[in-house]
């Protein structure tokens, strides 16, 4: 274990880092982050000896480092430093050899099998044997990172000390790089102690993670306690958004800008509808915030072409995702940015409406083909089939909702469409009772992020009850459209 008790130090009398305590256990990688000028560099100077604290003590096993003689510290801890200075050439392979000096004993020292697996390992784990024989100077600055981690590794120290170790390299060798030291982390219990100058790396990678501000602690902790907004935005002096990791249980920051859209280009009205028997298509003119469960581009996302297309009742595509995709291509939409959904209704009887209120304005926009209603109570006792039917509710709010508001959306968006399908006295075929949707219904989201914040759409809210209302009545005049189409040609 290593330990920082009530840390101050700096230069020429000043003091930069000031009262800094922590310990970081076996296995842990602890994160340094902090602003430019914050004591991040000079507090590891401190740690490693280089400079000489003011107050206070670095143990490791409750060892003073003060204690250790040059080469004991060297085999406890490894280093890499921010910048490497070349006083003359060395090979790669010579350079991660040097690595190993701390392991040497005597005046006559000779290469063991352990030195030539260490450094063996340490070449291959940072992708850098081919360049075994170059000179290190020939080498980009990323290249000569990796190498120099590659002879922190072959050091084989139980604690591993970082400067922003991930500098100068692409993000393949970034992850690379540091997938590798947390592997070694785990499997070898090593203790890894890095700064960071990027905010999401250092969330994704560490245990814990030391915020500093002014030479002190700001904040310590696991991610999820330090990468806050409100923190982030303090420290930093930066408008930042935080959000969790797509996969990993972490958070990561977005950077949000002072740019804006002009708010008459992202308006949305039903002039941005096109309308045929083949498709709706709707086209803003900048990207807007949805989020659906369409079958191209589903969950969350910024997109500007919305689709919903006509398919017969005998569609049955292998890969629908795949059929879809090939259909965008071909009618020449952008696969980036388009939501593409389809339905068995006839989309030239599509219901669209505008609902005014205090905030702006909701356009819904409904199709209904009721080919395959079902009850929701009874869902579990049908078979599965491929009866296409589709209920397809668009919602596009002229103002900035959070994530909770699009969730809160659907939910009440649900529930009118519901109730419509009650009123029309819609019944499951099979089970003989009201329907409640039909089996492959789906559903969008999309707002113009411009305009009155709307943080909540449930229905207490002005915008839950517009997007009840028009989801309610656009899903009843879809519905008679249908149940009218069906008349008409059960006569022809």
């Amino acid at each position: 274990m290593l330990r920082v008790n009530n840390l101050s130090g700096g230069y020429g009398g000043k003091e930069i880092v000031k009262a800094i305590s922590f310990d970081v256990a076996k296995g842990e990688i602890l994160g340094i982050l902090g602003p430019n000028g914050s004591g991040k560099s000079t507090l590891l100077k401190l740690i490693t000896g280089i400079l000489k604290p003011s107050t206070g003590t670095v143990e490791i096993d409750g060892q003073p480092i003060s204690t250790y003689s040059p080469k004991a510290f060297a085999r406890k801890v490894a280093v890499l430093p921010q910048l490497h200075a070349h006083a003359f050439s060395h090979s790669v392979r010579e350079t991660i050899e040097l690595g190993r000096y701390p392991h040497q004993s005597g005046l006559f020292s000779s290469w063991t099998k352990e030195d030539e697996r260490a450094v063996q390992e340490a070449m291959e784990s940072t992708a850098v044997t081919r360049y075994e024989q170059q000179p290190i100077e020939l080498l980009s600055g990323g290249e000569q990172q990796r190498v120099f981690v590659a002879q922190a590794i072959a050091q084989q120290a139980p604690i591993l000390l970082l400067d922003e170790p991930t500098n100068h390299l692409d993000i393949a060798h970034q992850q690379q790089l540091l997938d590798m030291i947390r592997k070694e982390a785990m499997e070898k219990e090593l203790t890894v102690i890095s700064v960071f100058h990027d905010i999401n790396l250092a969330a994704l990678y560490c245990d814990r993670l030391l915020l500093m501000e002014d030479g002190g602690v700001a904040k310590i902790g696991v991610p999820q306690d330090v990468v806050q907004e409100e923190v982030i935005n303090t420290v930093y002096g930066a408008r930042v958004k935080t959000q969790p990791h797509l996969v990993h249980p972490k958070p990561q920051v977005t950077l949000m800008t002072t740019h804006k859209e002009d708010e008459r280009d992202a308006i949305i009205t039903q002039k941005n509808f096109k309308v045929s028997g083949e498709r709706v298509v709707l086209e803003a003119k900048v990207p807007l915030k949805t989020y659906s469960s369409a079958v191209h581009n589903a969950g969350f996302g910024w997109y500007q072409t919305f689709i919903n297309r006509h398919v017969n009742q005998n569609y049955n595509a292998r890969n629908v995702q795949q059929e879809m995709t090939s259909y965008l291509l071909e009618n020449q939409f952008s696969l980036s940015t388009t939501v593409g959904m389809m339905t068995a209704a006839f989309t030239e009887n599509v219901a669209i409406q505008t609902v005014k209120a205090d905030f702006g304005t909701v356009i819904i926009a409904v199709t209904a083909g009721l080919g395959n209603a079902v009850d929701v109570a009874e869902v579990i006792k049908r078979q599965d089939d491929d009866v296409v039917g589709t209920v397809n509710t668009w919602i596009i709010v002229n103002g900035h909702l959070s994530d909770e508001a699009f969730i809160q959306a659907i939910v009440t968006a649900t529930e009118a469409k519901a109730k419509a399908f009650q009123f029309e006295k819609v019944k499951d075929p099979i089970a003989h009772t009201i329907a409640t949707e039909t089996s492959t219904d789906s559903i969008l989201v999309a707002a113009t992020q411009q305009g009155e914040n709307l943080p909540y759409a449930g229905l207490i809210t002005p915008l839950g009850k517009s997007i009840a209302q028009g989801v309610y009545e656009c899903t009843v005049e879809a519905i008679q459209m249908e149940k009218k189409r069906k008349v008409k040609r059960s006569i022809q």
